[in-house]
């Protein structure tokens, strides 16, 4: 979810500037108070997304902090500069993960709850409108009662990403956590680079929705 679909979700416009900036000083307290020692890699992916969701929307309320923490490595012009420069949300490949991460975990939340009527509205474009959606999962819910949205079904173990820079795509399969665990069944996608550093956001087109 990015900020402006958060705010949207959560009717947060009036009070938009605040949560932003409660967003940036979480990430200045994770940032620069826990010990790199201590920094799982879900801390890490954590503190890489929330840095980047902040540049996305006002990157001048890291930049500018950033250059006070480290004013050898950057000086206030450099700052101001960069601060007026909305960096591509590809470059940086952690928190990029992290966004094209949660796009998908979404719907498998969605289709946990069997609420094809959403995913319908985020993948109609790709051909994946909600009727699409209801058969594929109906093939599913033949096979398995239950769908797992727990820490084990949102770990990397059920996330593929092939990376295809020639092609300005990543190719992304989320396996689903089915009750037996066959893991045979899941999503396919593509992410569009391009389009993704255009809008901000990871732009998500499925592909197919089921059995490998």
């Amino acid at each position: 979810m990015s900020f402006t679909e958060f705010v949207s979700n959560y009717e947060l416009a009036r009070t938009e500037g605040i949560v932003l900036r409660y967003l940036a000083s979480a990430y200045k307290a994770l940032e620069h108070t826990v010990p790199d020692d201590l920094k799982s890699e879900d801390l890490e992916d954590l503190i890489a997304w929330l840095g980047e969701l902040v540049r996305q929307v006002d990157s001048s309320l890291l930049d500018e902090w950033e250059q006070l923490a480290n004013p050898e490595e950057m000086t206030a012009e450099e700052a101001q500069e960069r601060a007026d420069q909305v960096k591509p949300v590809t470059s940086n490949a952690r928190a990029f993960r992290v966004l094209v991460r949660n796009a998908m975990f979404r719907r498998v939340e969605l289709a946990a709850l069997d609420n094809v009527d959403e995913l319908g509205e985020m993948d109609g474009e790709s051909g994946w409108d909600a009727d699409a959606w209801g058969e594929a999962m109906d093939k599913y819910w033949d096979e398995y009662e239950d769908l797992g949205t727990g820490p084990d079904a949102r770990g990397p173990k059920l996330l593929s990403i092939v990376e295809e820079p020639q092609n300005s795509l990543w190719r992304v399969r989320q396996t689903f956590a089915d009750p037996n665990g066959d893991h045979d069944w899941g999503i396919s996608a593509e992410v569009d680079l391009v389009a993704s550093d255009a809008e901000g956001r990871a732009v998500v087109k499925v592909t197919d929705v089921g059995q490998l």
